[in-house]
């Protein structure tokens, strides 16, 4: 939910407070998630005065997307009824 609130949010992205408000989740849980979207290179965050604002980073996302479609999908349709990636599956 998080990560998706801020693809919607757009480039402008969301201050950590704003998001904790819109999902009711307590700050030190979305801490932790924001964290490791961060690491994973999927947002940004930026010092706006007392806020800290994060957003999504679309070209990563982008190139996650198409790194899952061409690999794991081996670039048919994802939504096959037989499942090409699965959990624990060598």
């Amino acid at each position: 939910a998080t990560y998706r609130l801020l693809v919607q949010a757009g480039p402008d992205g969301l201050a950590a407070g704003t998001i904790a408000t819109r999902l009711a989740i307590p700050a030190s849980s979305l801490s932790f998630h924001l964290a490791q979207l961060a690491e994973a290179g999927l947002v940004s965050q930026r010092r706006a005065g007392r806020s800290v604002i994060y957003a999504a980073d679309f070209a990563a996302m982008n190139a996650l997307l198409g790194f899952l479609t061409e690999n794991c999908c081996a670039g048919e349709d994802c939504t096959a009824a037989a499942p090409l990636c699965q959990a624990g599956a060598d």
